[in-house]
């Protein structure tokens, strides 16, 4: 049996505009990526996934923001390299030979794209699985002998284990999916013995059968649009039941603060209203005084001019009365005919009488007009005086609010629409993540009808007992040499497809010793792959195996007081340079591991060496 090819990661870059490239290197064998939590080794990990042709979307963080295209390069045994380019958006591939981790040419390029098409080569996973030898290789589906061509993905599942999934109390080769058990299965096998199933001929379908095959074809075509809606949206539904919580609490917060700003602003406008009211009133009494006074000044006028009439009048008849007789100046009488008992116009002292009470009611006319005068004169000089402190008051309120208020108010209103928006957007995703799995949940049904009606349910995908013995052989001896506690005898359970270890479930176990089995289980593959000559991806990552030293379940899962993670280190040390082991982990290596080029070190403080996988100045 020939060697297959292998494929190792070399670096992992986020570019965009006016942005740092963030980057991360990696060498052939073994790497260890650690040091403090949130400050983006898992979303290393989930971002290699992603360019292998996970669906993603990537998770959304600040740090992240302005960048808007991933690089990965990789390596071949057989000598070749190459650099993928994809969207953080989602999407298709961009493909150019050669490493490149600042820049990606514009030469040279080819586009794959992300649905796996055993029909085509211009789509990622035919491209992979070119590289490794796995093109046009078929794997069975389920009991009928029905077929799928291989796909990538089938085998980055077991190539690449999340910090969530290296837990989980199932089989490595199960993903929650009874519908994918069998394909995993036989996926698991073709990397036993390099064998896939072509050669298998489907079984006679019945009417029954042909019906439930059409409704199977009619939900994947649902299922794949779900999918395709949701690669446009944000996040896992642990992640978007998340978002949804903390935008849910950043709405309430958000209300009660607009609610502050509207009040606020509600009050001032009252404020600048009833100043602006005032100013008006002022400015109207102003003017109508002002006009009081000018007709008043005419008014004391004509006063003065009676009065001066009134006193030369006086002053005349006096004058008249003191002259001697004579000629009558009114009716030009001789002295003689004037009769002086009798009342006439000419009757000096009477008009004079008249002239004086004339005067008398000017006079009291003039005081009153005086007074009214200085009141309206002084009630001017207060409104004169008010003026500018009203048009103050007035301009500062209307200032506030042009300002300050109303852009507040307007930004604030602004935030609560697109947190509502947002929230939306994450409620639209998560019935989305509902329909997609209530189908898959339908689609499930009906694979189970169709292998009870083909005798039974259980994965048949006829593992053989020889290569399941080496590989056991290999994982315990893998475990013996890391000193995992009673790890004596192993062997692989074909109807639970997992490992028992002395008797033991793995599922069993804590969910550290979980953690530990299932790096077991992922790097024993790699390394029986290896021995055997048979295919495999050739790059193993791992998110946090040795969680027993940071969060064991209880005395039985904590490895604490054991060597076990100097062990672990130790043998992942003697990886060869034609395979890849990458590491990621919370907990501090052993010292001498620290100080190897391949331990690499997320501080998660900016002044002391590298503070996260993004530049810090991007924070």
């Amino acid at each position: 049996m020939s060697d297959f090819a292998r494929l190792q990661i070399h670096h992992l870059s986020f570019l965009g505009p006016n942005r740092l490239p963030a980057t991360m290197r990696f060498q052939p064998g073994f790497n260890v990526l650690y040091g403090a939590s949130d400050t983006g080794k898992s979303f290393i990990l989930d971002s290699i996934d992603y360019m292998l042709g996970g669906k993603g979307p990537l998770r959304d963080f600040p740090e992240r923001e302005g960048y808007d295209r991933v690089l990965l390069g990789m390596k071949s045994t057989a000598g070749e390299t190459f650099t993928l380019q994809r969207s953080t958006a989602g999407g298709g591939f961009l493909m150019v030979e050669g490493l490149h981790d600042a820049e990606f040419p514009r030469e040279g390029v080819s586009e794959l794209r992300e649905q796996h098409d055993e029909r085509k080569d211009d789509n990622l996973s035919r491209f992979l699985l070119k590289k490794i030898g796995l093109s046009d290789k078929r794997i069975r589906r389920n009991k009928n002998n029905d077929t799928n061509s291989l796909s990538f993905r089938n085998l980055a599942r077991l190539a690449i284990v999340d910090e969530e999934e290296i837990i989980q109390k199932r089989s490595p080769l199960s993903d929650g999916n009874l519908v994918a058990d069998t394909s995993n299965t036989a996926t698991f096998k073709l990397l036993l013995t390099g064998v896939d199933d072509s050669a298998l001929i489907p079984a006679k379908s019945s009417p029954q059968e042909h019906s439930r095959a059409g409704q199977l074809e009619l939900l994947d075509h649902l299922i794949a649009d779900n999918q395709a809606k949701i690669r446009h949206l944000s996040g896992p539904p642990k992640q978007l039941e998340e978002q949804n919580q903390k935008l849910q609490e950043s709405m309430h917060s958000r209300l009660q603060l607009l609610a502050a700003h509207e009040s606020e602003y509600k009050d001032v406008f009252t404020r600048r209203r009833e100043a602006r009211r005032r100013l008006e009133e002022a400015n109207e009494r102003l003017t109508e005084v002002s006009v009081l006074l000018d007709r008043f000044d005419l008014l004391a006028k004509h006063y003065q001019s009676d009065v001066e009439r009134l006193e030369g009048i006086r002053e005349g008849g006096t004058l008249f009365s003191s002259l001697s007789d004579g000629i009558c100046p009114l009716c030009g009488a001789e002295p003689d005919h004037q009769h002086r008992s009798a009342d006439c116009e000419g009757n000096a002292d009477r008009v004079v009488k008249a002239a004086e009470a004339e005067l008398s009611k000017i006079v009291v006319l003039q005081e009153d007009l005086a007074n009214t005068v200085r009141q309206l004169t002084s009630e001017s000089r207060s409104l004169q005086r008010r003026l500018p402190k009203l048009e103050t008051d007035e301009f500062q309120l209307h200032t506030k609010i042009q300002e300050e208020l109303a852009p507040n108010l307007r930004a604030m209103r602004t935030s609560y629409s697109e947190l509502a928006e947002k929230r939306g957007e994450v409620r639209e995703a998560l019935g989305l993540y509902q329909t997609l799995k209530e189908l898959e949940d339908r689609r499930t049904a009906l694979e189970l009808e169709e292998a009870e009606a083909a005798g039974g349910n259980t994965p048949d995908a006829g593992l053989p007992a020889a290569s399941l013995d080496k590989f056991s052989t290999v994982v315990q001896s893998i475990l013996q040499i890391w000193h995992f506690p009673n790890a004596e005898r192993v062997h692989f359970d074909q109807r639970a497809r997992d490992l028992v270890i002395s008797g033991k479930n793995r599922t069993s176990f804590g969910k550290g010793l979980r953690a530990i089995t299932q790096s077991a289980f992922t790097i024993g593959l790699l390394q029986y792959c290896k021995q055997q000559a048979t295919p495999h991806p050739g790059f193993v990552l791992l998110d946090s195996p040795l969680l027993s030293y940071k969060e064991p379940d209880g005395d039985d899962d904590d490895l604490r007081h054991t060597d076990l993670k100097v062990r672990f280190y130790e043998y992942l040390k003697q990886i060869g340079d034609d395979h890849q082991v990458i590491i990621i982990e919370n907990t501090d290596p052993p010292d001498d591991v620290r100080l190897l080029p391949f331990a690499q070190k997320f501080t998660g403080n900016p002044e002391e060496g590298r503070a996260g996988f993004f530049p810090v100045a991007y924070k």
